[in-house]
C-alpha cells in the first residue's frame, strides 16, 4: 500500500509562564491510502494539535511531516496552502462554511478553487449530500440548518475533491447517536472506496468501529496503537 502520511519524531512544543509544555512529544506515525484511522485520547493529549500540524496549520518545533511524500516544513506559505486546497480535505468543529452560499454551493467550493467545477463534480456533490442525509436541503443557506446538519455539510466539502487524506476533529460533536453512527459510516465508506487517507479525532469511542486503526494518545505522546479488527471491535463495543 501507499504511505499517503508519515510523521517523524514531531514535537510541538509551547513556552507558559516559563515552562516548557510538550503538546506533541516525539510521534512517528505512518497512515495508508484507504485507512481509516481514529485518534483517540483525553482531552489536552495532543489529538487537536497532531491533527493542525498535519493539516499544514501549524508548524512543529522539531521532527517532520510529509503528505504524498512531500515534506510540509520546507514549503513556503504559498505551497503548503496549494497543498491543504488540492491534498487534504478537513473539518473542524468549527465548520466555517460560507453564510451566503447555498448547501451545494459550499460544497462546490472546493471544486470551484481547484478549477474542477464542472457536470461531473456537481453530480458528485449532490450524490455525496444525498449519502449525508441532506438531499432536501441543497438549496439552504448555512443560516437555515442545524448544528448537525451543518457538521455534514463540512464533512461533504472535505470529501468532494478527492484530497489524499480527510481530516476530521469531532465530526459527529453536534450530532445525535443514530445520526452520528449514519455520519461516520458513509465517512468510512467514502474514504474506503476512494482509496484515500482519513485520520478522526474524536471522544466517541463507539464511533471506532467503523475505523482500521486506533492511535491512543496521551501527554502528548502516542500510548497505544490497535490494528487487529477484533480488537478495535471489541475495544469500541466495550465502551458503548
Amino acid at each position: 500500500m501507499t504511505t499517503v502520511l508519515e510523521t517523524r519524531t514531531v514535537t510541538k512544543r509551547y513556552q507558559l509562564d516559563g515552562s516548557t509544555i510538550n503538546a506533541v512529544d516525539d510521534v512517528s506515525v505512518g497512515i495508508e491510502a484507504g485507512q481509516f484511522v481514529a485518534l483517540i485520547g483525553p482531552s489536552g493529549s495532543g489529538k487537536t494539535t497532531m491533527l493542525a500540524m498535519v493539516a499544514g496549520l501549524l508548524e512543529p518545533t522539531s521532527g517532520s511531516i510529509l503528505i504524498g511524500g512531500q515534506e510540509l516544513s520546507g514549503m513556503s506559505e504559498a505551497q503548503r496552502t496549494r497543498l491543504r486546497r488540492e491534498k487534504v480535505g478537513f473539518t473542524f468543529q468549527a465548520n466555517n462554511l460560507v453564510p451566503y452560499l447555498s448547501v451545494l454551493e459550499n460544497v462546490e467550493l472546493m471544486l470551484r478553487l481547484n478549477n474542477r467545477l464542472n457536470q461531473a463534480g456537481r453530480e458528485r456533490a449532490i450524490d455525496i449530500l444525498q449519502k449525508l442525509g441532506l438531499a432536501e436541503r441543497l438549496n439552504n443557506l448555512p443560516s437555515q440548518l442545524s448544528g448537525g446538519q451543518q457538521q455534514r455539510v463540512a464533512i461533504a466539502r472535505a470529501l468532494i475533491h478527492s484530497p489524499e487524506i480527510v481530516l476530521a476533529d469531532e465530526p459527529t460533536a453536534s450530532l445525535d447517536t443514530e445520526r452520528a453512527y449514519q455520519v461516520v459510516e458513509t465517512f468510512a465508506d467514502l474514504i474506503h472506496a476512494q482509496n484515500l487517507a482519513g485520520i478522526m479525532v474524536t471522544h466517541d469511542i463507539r464511533m471506532c468501529k467503523y475505523v482500521d486503526r486506533i492511535i491512543q494518545m496521551r501527554d502528548g505522546r502516542v500510548k497505544r496503537i490497535i490494528e487487529d479488527l477484533q480488537e478495535i471491535q471489541a475495544f469500541a463495543t466495550a465502551r458503548n
